[in-house]
């Protein structure tokens, strides 16, 4: 019998690891199969609520964020791209900028009202890691949805309005005040989170845990 499984996915569209930690996580579903019968809402998380509107060089950033020294900042990039390349997904190498993700995660809020919200996040992961996209701009992000199938003329309707801002704004401030101050945090039914960019096996392990953990409390309602 399947179990079901609600999993809010908390990130940004610019966090490495939420990409590296979405892929591990579809992996570990598509390895428990018939286990499972898994619903994911993808929740807003802003890296960089207060970024300028025309982005600013990665690694400029990442020192002034983190103190890292461009040596620091390489290796960490090698590792993540072949974290990426051993769960089939592509870092394109070379320089890139960090842009506002607010217009990015109010069109990933429509499109689950659409049922495209999983290949919405998904291809702008693609369009900014792999092709080094401004998912800023509302052409990037109009392309994007189209390019999955949603509608690009309210797509554009969407972006040039504040429609969405406001459910957005409460869903961030939410997940705040739960705890949440890293992405990706993944909470699963609402009661158990793991963080981080984890392996395949880290998931399926805590996925299975959460399933025996819930019907033993099912079990023990019973007469």
């Amino acid at each position: 019998m399947s179990t079901p499984l609600k999993i809010d996915f908390i990130s940004d569209v610019s966090c490495p690891w939420c990409i590296i930690g979405l892929r591990a996580l579809d992996q570990a579903l598509e390895h428990l199969g018939d286990e499972v019968q898994a619903q994911i809402h993808f929740q807003p998380f802003e890296l960089n609520p207060k970024m300028v509107p025309e982005g600013q060089e990665i690694f400029e950033h990442i020192a002034e964020k983190y103190g890292s020294t461009r040596e620091q900042y390489q290796a960490n990039a090698e590792n993540i791209r072949e974290r990426g390349a051993e769960l089939g997904f592509v870092f394109k190498q070379g320089e890139r900028r960090i842009y506002n993700t607010f217009d990015a995660h109010r069109l990933l809020h429509w499109a689950e009202l659409e049922g495209k919200q999983q290949a919405l996040k998904e291809a702008l992961f693609t369009a900014y890691f792999s092709q080094h996209a401004d998912v800023s701009s509302h052409k990037v992000l109009a392309d994007v949805a189209q390019k999955v199938g949603l509608d690009r003329v309210r797509a554009e309707a969407v972006l040039a309005s504040d429609q969405y801002a406001a459910q957005v704004r409460e869903l961030e401030e939410l997940w705040v005040t739960r705890g949440v101050s890293s992405v990706p945090t993944i909470v699963f039914n609402d009661q158990y989170a793991v963080t981080g960019g984890q392996p395949v096996d880290v998931f399926v392990g805590a996925i299975r845990q959460i399933i025996s953990e819930q019907s033993s409390v099912v079990n023990a309602d019973q007469c």
